[in-house]
């Protein structure tokens, strides 16, 4: 029997992939926070997977941290803030050869896992695919993607890529993971937080495109001063097309914000601003966003870290 896919997190990325899985008839069990979600989830008699309108439930197993199954396959797709501790909370449960695979938006928390699991292979994701929750243990597939893979420790793919064949899960082995991830986190430091700023859909940013395009010029200085200068190539005309591209979509932090929940700011902008004075690069426009956004979320009574 092939190895389990154990999922931490039943946000819409999670399900998203979890639903995915055991759709293609692969063994996949739900991880969630404590006894009283387990239930909830019972109740609900699995997770559904709306997509091209229709709904689908699949009942995928679930249980709590404190089970005793080994893991030797778990899927990270908690927020950037809370993977830390989930995963050294799940530490005990790893095998000797057990491999995790990080959903984790922005820089950061990559590392702060690792470090807290270092007998584990940490497998670095950066996906594009769209998807949110329209309702407890549901995830609508807004927008078809691509998800990139890869180790910077260790550039060999792992054979369980041919489960994400099984599963249509579009993606590919990067050998060049870092440079992805920084590219994708200078593409939601230019977004995401002005989207919050001037209270707009992506698409409302064409009309504050100085101020995009001042913000690009010194991304692109700070993925340079890092070592990542592919990353930079032409950063402000991918902006600019993912802006357009999804002008009709509310930023990730945009959705958090509405609903009251906590960013994931230190692990985007707050990173790409500390990496700035590690390097003694100074970048006046990003920190000024930072210092707003950090001053707009503290007046809607929101967490700034």
């Amino acid at each position: 029997m092939s190895t389990p896919w154990h999922v931490l997190g039943a946000g819409s990325l999670g399900t998203l992939w979890a639903t995915r899985l055991a759709r293609a008839g692969l063994p996949v069990r739900l991880i969630v926070r404590d006894a009283e979600r387990l239930r909830s989830y019972q109740v609900a008699g699995g997770l559904t997977l709306v997509e091209h309108g229709a709904a689908t439930t699949y009942a995928v197993p679930a249980q709590t941290a404190d089970d005793p199954e080994p893991i030797r396959r778990l899927l990270v797709a908690c927020k950037a803030y809370d993977a830390e501790s989930a995963v050294a909370r799940l530490a005990p449960r790893l095998s000797a050869d057990a491999e995790l695979i990080l959903l984790q938006n922005g820089l950061g928390s990559q590392d702060a896992v690792a470090a807290q699991v270092p007998q584990a292979r940490c497998i670095s994701a950066s996906s594009t695919e769209g998807a949110f929750r329209d309702g407890d243990w549901r995830v609508v597939f807004a927008g078809h993607g691509f998800t990139w893979l890869g180790d910077a420790s260790h550039p060999v793919a792992p054979i369980w890529l041919d489960d994400l064949d099984a599963a249509k899960i579009p993606h590919e082995w990067s050998t060049d993971i870092l440079t992805r991830l920084w590219r994708k986190l200078a593409l939601n430091c230019a977004i995401n937080p002005l989207t919050v700023l001037h209270d707009c859909r992506n698409g409302g940013l064409e009309q504050h495109q100085c101020e995009v395009a001042t913000l690009c010029a010194e991304l692109a200085e700070l993925l340079e001063r890092c070592g990542q200068p592919a990353a930079a190539v032409n950063l402000q005309q991918e902006v600019e097309r993912v802006i357009h591209a999804t002008a009709a979509n509310y930023s990730s932090m945009y959705q958090d914000v509405a609903n009251q929940r906590r960013t994931e700011i230190s692990y985007l902008l707050g990173h790409a601003c500390k990496v700035a004075t590690r390097h003694q690069l100074n970048l006046p426009h990003l920190n000024q966003l930072q210092q707003r956004l950090v001053g707009h979320l503290r007046s809607l009574g929101l967490p700034s870290d």
